[in-house]
């Protein structure tokens, strides 16, 4: 691996939608899109068939000055196949070249997936700030999200943000995809508390019922209480509602600026706690604050006050 410094950009990731990478129609309409994020998906919504050509579609996509045409602000995703597949090394080296902002493993199972994804990429000196997402969808993911997640910590390091893959989860497992998601849920809060232990985003799997608001909505919701960042997303219906759950509320925002401001006077400089309307405040809530308030700058930047509600 290299040894140069990692670090993790500050983004919003409220809604990351999911494209089939050989699909011109949806490519051509992502400029019109309000989601944080985009995956431009070589994996599971390609068939074997179209494989070859996907990947030749998403390199014109970058290559021809489409992708620059993005509104700013929206992270580019592309999903590799496996690099223990046919195609896993063509999708790699294509996803290299085309310059994202990431590259998603699927169905990381341990801390070797990424080394070898990290090891190929510093092969073709890939840059410093090509990010590594995890896809954590299968029984020996969630059993090793911790030591998974433990390589965000590592010289060097790209891991920044995993997803849950919650239909493959299910499909593994056998468990009953019930409402509210009772039997997935402490896998969930697994994959959450791997990723918070060591600083990495977080984004919940996918609504299947792209017709179903209410569904939708209650997922989103239930999923933001779980401490989800945001949603993957499969139909672009399901970004508003996934942008609003996920969102910013005035009143953190707020919270999060008077907590900056108190520990920015002069008499609290250095401090590691401060006293903050009746409550005790730590530097990590401080830490927490600066965080919030990059996001919530990043989301008006693109969108305008209008997406803090």
């Amino acid at each position: 691996m290299n040894q140069t410094s990692s670090f993790r950009p500050v983004r919003p990731r409220r809604s990351v939608l999911y494209l089939p990478a050989n699909n011109s129609r949806a490519l051509e309409k992502l400029t019109g899109l309000g989601c944080d994020s985009v995956v431009f998906d070589l994996e599971d919504s390609v068939a074997p068939g179209a494989k070859d050509e996907a990947r030749e579609n998403l390199r014109r996509f970058f290559a021809d000055g489409r992708a620059a045409t993005l509104p700013a602000g929206m992270e580019t995703v592309i999903r590799i196949n496996a690099l223990s597949s046919p195609w896993g090394g063509e999708d790699l080296l294509a996803a290299r070249g085309c310059k994202p902002d990431a590259i998603l493993i699927p169905k990381v199972d341990a801390p070797e997936d990424i080394h070898a994804v990290e090891d190929a990429l510093d092969q073709t000196d890939a840059p410093a700030g090509l990010r590594l997402w995890a896809m954590i969808e299968t029984p020996r993911g969630v059993m090793n999200a911790c030591q998974i997640a433990r390589m965000a910590r590592t010289d060097g390091a790209r891991l920044d943000c995993f997803i849950t893959g919650t239909n493959d989860l299910l499909k593994e497992t056998g468990v009953a995809a019930l409402p509210g998601r009772p039997w997935l849920a402490s896998w969930l809060m697994q994959i959450v508390l791997a990723a918070r232990a060591y600083g990495l985003d977080v984004l919940d799997g996918v609504y299947n019922d792209f017709k179903d608001d209410a569904g939708l909505i209650r997922e989103c919701d239930d999923g933001q209480a779980m401490g989800f960042d945001g949603k993957t997303l499969i139909h672009p219906a399901q970004i508003t509602p996934a942008n609003k759950a996920f969102g910013i509320s005035a009143e953190r925002l707020a919270e999060a600026k008077a907590i900056w401001e108190a520990f920015s006077l002069p008499d609290n400089a250095g401090r590691g706690v401060i006293s903050l309307d009746g409550r005790m405040v730590e530097r990590l809530h401080l830490e927490m604050a600066e965080r919030l308030i990059e996001k919530a700058s990043r989301i008006e930047a693109r969108h305008g006050g209008d997406q803090i509600t």
